[in-house]
């Protein structure tokens, strides 16, 4: 108790003191707080403007007051200290409301729109963005335009309208270059190769990035070149340029290595809890010398030396009070951050094994097609050959086993894709009537197979045409009527579409497929829509299947932001509803009807060149090719196959994307430089970090996935020769 008695009384004297007229004042200290800042000394910064603060307050200068808080608020900024910056930026902002406007006010205005953009408080931050706008313009202060414009753009950007934030950073991005505008056109640049490369279009991202990068060397700002650096590694990680992936990466890392340091340097954690509490001990002291004050002020001594002896007391008593508290707030956090470590290493545990097991089914997947392309490729040349009667069932068996095993991979991949966020809703406009006629139309056949009575019926107050994704509602709908018509018999299966909801231009949707089939037992109702689960071992040997339609299906309507509820009595049949949300529109989008291509004519004669490094597939392949006369060149690396192409005239090319030596999305990019015309599809047993639209990105005209389907082979062949 003695020791804190004697600390409250020398921090009264130091704090309180009377003031020098040469160095105790608002200016001095204010000088002091610059200069600290300057050597990158935020301690001793805080410390000093907390003291002009505090003789700014003592000499009710409401200006230096105002201008006080606003700079105690910068510091926390820049210490990315958020809300200390926004509760000292808002007391500054009380205080100038009694003075004229000036730059200041308006530069207060600035930095507490940046203080809630950090945050994430976008509207209130364009509140404050326009209050400072409206005094610049007022002031005619110049220079400032971009500023604005670029936290607009950063707003749009956060709210998902990434067009009109392109909008905005394009028109900064025009500007001509100076040295005022280099900080603000590095991040619009920045920013734009993050919208590109999250809309997959890698080659403008990395343009936009390498543009930031060269113009951020012309100023200081490190943290921009570390997220610039970042966002470069990931866009040659998708274009599968791991050298320049790791080499961009490891610059980031070390960049960020060198920023901790500069801020530790900045403000220890310690210096910060230490000032914080000196903060609120000054509070406190300052609230009860005011009272000591105003005890000076009467006529009875001995009422002031009680008061004193209070004050201290009460001071005393505090002091002991935060000195426990920290003790015990000292304690907790040690714990909170042993917990906090072993929450970090279970969290990543379960990442890793998650990831894992996600690379481990992509892998097996995509390394199964392969094999698959020509076990089904084999069976399909073995079937024109005219087999023998006796050879059809096995031929026909084994094809049926090669579809089944397709369909599994392909169940598989879709998975991996939904769950590594690989995947994305597409907006289009549709009728779902039709949707659902041609589903009822191409189940036709399985519902005669079993003898069941399949019905649709759909509400005809849903509007004509609607906004969503057709393709992923196919899918759905046909997973669970397949499973309908599959575990029925003799039974009906009735498909309902029903109108729930239409407001404005939203309409609720309601979904049911209903059968009288075996029904669920009550303990598997959760269990069903797991990976690989059919309810039993004894329904998955009597009805076969993979066990991943109702898991593909459950994820599908939650990226749709449905829930699939099914209710079921054995015995009895299913119910399986859900409700999505679409927007209406007026008229489908147009889609172009292709009729049936007579592929054995224009295949006729056609020179083809295949490059493929499987010397089973280079066989399959070839044959497929040969029995619609076409004459076709194999070749098994990129290397060769850009040689043959420059020097001979080919009418299209096979091109295999994983090759020895260059692969087959950079030996199609050189054939670009020299050849835009010559047709070239990609051959290719897509993984999960492939895609379509990354390898058209490439130059080539289309994908043919293996293991392909011989009428989609050659229909695509036609197409494009």
């Amino acid at each position: 108790m003695k020791y804190f008695f004697v600390y409250v009384l020398f921090f009264n004297t130091l704090l309180f003191a009377q003031p020098n007229e040469k160095t105790d004042s608002t200016a001095y200290y204010n000088r002091l707080s610059n200069s600290y800042v300057q050597d990158n000394n935020y301690k001793n910064a805080l410390l000093n403007t907390q003291k002009a603060i505090f003789y700014a307050e003592k000499n009710k200068n409401i200006k230096d007051q105002a201008y006080q808080n606003f700079y105690l608020g910068k510091l926390y900024f820049d210490l990315k200290k958020y809300d200390d910056a926004v509760e000292s930026l808002l007391k500054s902002s009380e205080l100038y409301a009694n003075l004229d406007s000036s730059s200041y006010q308006a530069d207060m205005y600035y930095h507490l729109g940046l203080s809630f953009m950090a945050t994430a408080n976008f509207d209130r931050a364009t509140l404050y963005f326009n209050k400072a706008k409206s005094i610049y313009t007022t002031l005619n202060i110049p220079d400032t335009a971009e500023l604005f414009t670029l936290q607009t753009g950063l707003i749009y950007k956060s709210k998902n309208k990434s067009d009109l934030a392109l909008s905005v950073f394009n028109t900064i991005i025009a500007k001509p270059d100076s040295p005022d505008l280099s900080n603000t056109k590095a991040e619009a640049l920045y920013q734009t190769g993050r919208i590109e490369a999250f809309k997959s279009r890698n080659n403008l991202a990395l343009n936009y990035l390498n543009k930031a990068l060269d113009l951020n060397s012309k100023t200081e700002n490190l943290e921009q070149k570390s997220n610039i650096l970042f966002a470069l590694s990931t866009v040659y990680e998708k274009m599968l340029d791991k050298n320049n992936a790791y080499l961009h990466l490891k610059q980031h890392l070390n960049l960020k290595e060198r920023i901790a340091i500069l801020n530790n340097k900045r403000l220890g954690i310690d210096d910060y809890t230490n000032f914080k509490e000196s903060e609120r001990l000054k509070e406190i002291v300052q609230t009860n010398n005011e009272n000591i004050e105003q005890a000076k002020a009467s006529k009875f001594s001995k009422l002031i030396s009680i008061l004193a002896i209070a004050l201290v007391s009460i001071l005393s008593l505090l002091s002991l009070s935060l000195y426990k508290n920290n003790i015990i707030r000292n304690q907790s956090n040690l714990l909170l951050k042993e917990k906090n470590k072993e929450l970090e290493i279970a969290k990543d545990k379960a990442e890793k094994a998650s990831k894992a097991r996600s690379e481990f089914l992509s892998t097996v997947s995509h390394e199964l097609r392969t094999p698959l392309n020509a076990i089904n490729g084999i069976t399909h040349l073995l079937l024109e050959e005219k087999p023998k009667k006796t050879q059809m069932d096995y031929l026909s068996s084994l094809k049926f086993s090669g579809d089944y095993l397709t369909k599994f991979i392909n169940e598989i991949l879709e998975i991996n894709k939904i769950e590594s966020h690989n995947i994305e809703i597409e907006y289009t406009s549709f009728n779902l009537k039709q949707l659902l006629t041609d589903i009822q139309n191409s189940l036709k056949e399985l519902a005669f197979i079993n003898n069941n009575n399949f019905t649709l019926e759909i509400d005809h107050a849903i509007p004509d045409y609607l906004i969503g994704d057709p393709t992923k509602l196919s899918q759905i709908i046909l997973n669970l009527i397949n499973n309908a018509l599959k575990f029925t018999k003799n039974g009906d299966v009735k498909v309902i579409a029903k109108l729930e909801n239409l407001e404005n231009e939203n309409a609720t949707l309601y979904f049911e497929i209903t059968d009288t089939g075996i029904g669920i037992p009550p303990d598997k109702l959760v269990s069903v829509f797991d990976s690989f689960s059919q309810g039993s071992i004894e329904v998955n040997r009597k009805y076969g299947g993979t066990g991943l339609g109702l898991t593909i299906v459950k994820k599908l309507i939650t990226i749709l932001e449905g829930q699939i509820k099914l209710t079921s009595i054995v015995g009895q049949g299913s119910t399986f509803s859900f409700e999505l949300a679409f927007k209406t529109s007026e008229k489908i989008s147009p889609v172009e009807k292709t009729s049936k291509i007579d592929y054995d004519s224009k295949l006729l004669n056609k020179k083809i060149l295949l490059v493929e490094d499987n010397r089973i597939n280079q066989m399959i392949t070839r044959k497929m090719l040969l029995n619609k006369q076409i004459i076709c060149e194999v070749i098994d690396n990129g290397e060769d196959a850009i040689d043959l192409v420059r020097k001979n005239k080919f009418d299209l090319v096979l091109m295999d994307v994983h090759l020895p030596g260059i692969n087959g999305t950079i030996a199609t990019e050189l054939i670009r430089t020299f050849d835009t015309n010559i047709p070239i599809i990609a051959l290719t047993a897509i993984s999960l970090d492939e895609n379509r639209e990354m390898l058209l990105s490439f130059g080539m005209n289309d994908v043919i996935t293996k293991p392909f389907i011989p009428e989609e082979f050659y229909t695509v062949i036609a197409e494009y020769i």
